[in-house]
């Protein structure tokens, strides 16, 4: 009867251990989980922050970020892709979870991205394509060879001939796709021919001056192409400066600000409208979503919108859609 009172006894003990040590479990578990998370750190870079629309983009991210309590780095490579490399290099020394990329020249990053990819950080393509997509998690981009598509139908339902102008820049590719929208959809007809095709860097300043080259040159032309609203409203300060306004069609792509007020004025004809807050929104919501564990789309496509005097009241003028 003893040794039984001793077995109880141990029993008893053993069972009131394992309770306190569960209890002490539970607790622990319990304030680790209400325990707040460090805030996260993300980068982004785009190829210049001279151009609004980019202000608008990173915006659109940086509003998702920190309605999660984290925050975003951004950096300005002032197109110089150099500059843009050793930022992302420092963003990986400072340890972000992630980084957004919009490439100054989307060859040219294929360093940074390769040092992201060795330093297990995702990389974000946005608004422009890398050339090499298999290291980055999914690309984010407008529908840029539709908005050069839409131009040139435009173009063609206004004017049954014309000789055109286009100011590009080979190395963004988002400015080429669309440049190869309206060269594909104008192919064959030879009523509309390209008399000129020139880098801007998509920056107003070069584009002003690239444009009086060619108007000083004695070239003759009905229209031009902007690979972006800064490249239009660029050749639309030549061209007023020659006193031209009035003859040439002008097209940009962007649907900003600035380009919907001189449709609303009568010196551009049309800018096929991009959403870049929105885009910035979507770039950030698929970020969580990977770093979350889920699995993303590769390739995610916003439409894009032509806006011509027709269907400007649709629009709010001094905002970005």
């Amino acid at each position: 009867m003893k040794a039984l009172g001793i077995k109880r006894s141990l029993i008893v003990s053993l069972i009131a251990v394992s309770i306190i040590v569960y209890l002490i479990y539970i607790f622990v578990f319990n304030q680790k989980a209400i325990e707040p998370q460090a805030p996260r750190k993300f980068g982004a870079t785009y190829m210049t922050m001279n151009n609004p629309y980019f202000d608008i983009l990173d915006g659109g991210i940086r509003e998702v970020v920190e309605a999660n309590g984290d925050y975003l780095i951004t950096r300005d490579p002032a197109t110089y892709q150099d500059k843009q490399n050793q930022q992302i290099y420092e963003m990986i020394e400072e340890g972000v979870q992630a980084i957004f990329i919009n490439p100054v020249d989307w060859k040219g990053v294929k360093p940074a991205l390769i040092a992201c990819k060795e330093a297990n950080i995702p990389v974000f393509n946005v608004d422009t394509y890398v050339y090499d997509t298999d290291l980055v998690v999914s690309v984010i981009a407008s529908d840029n060879y539709n908005a050069g598509v839409q131009c040139a139908q435009d173009m063609m339902s206004k004017l049954d001939s014309a000789d055109i102008v286009i100011l590009d820049q080979p190395i963004i590719n988002s400015i080429t796709q669309r440049v190869q929208g309206f060269k594909d959809t104008i192919e064959g007809n030879s009523n509309y021919r390209i008399v000129a095709q020139e880098a801007a860097r998509g920056e107003l300043e070069v584009a002003m001056e690239v444009m009086n080259s060619i108007i000083e040159s004695g070239l003759k032309f009905d229209v031009v192409l902007g690979g972006n609203d800064p490249t239009a409203l660029g050749a639309l300060a030549a061209i007023e400066s020659h006193h031209m306004t009035g003859d040439i069609l002008i097209y940009g792509i962007d649907g900003s600000p600035d380009g919907k007020m001189m449709i609303r004025e009568g010196y551009l004809e049309g800018t096929s409208a991009q959403y870049p807050s929105y885009m910035g929104k979507i770039s950030a919501e698929v970020a969580y979503a990977y770093l979350n564990g889920e699995k993303v789309e590769k390739d995610i496509v916003v439409p894009v919108t032509l806006i011509t005097k027709d269907n400007l009241d649709e629009f709010e003028i001094d905002e970005w859609q």
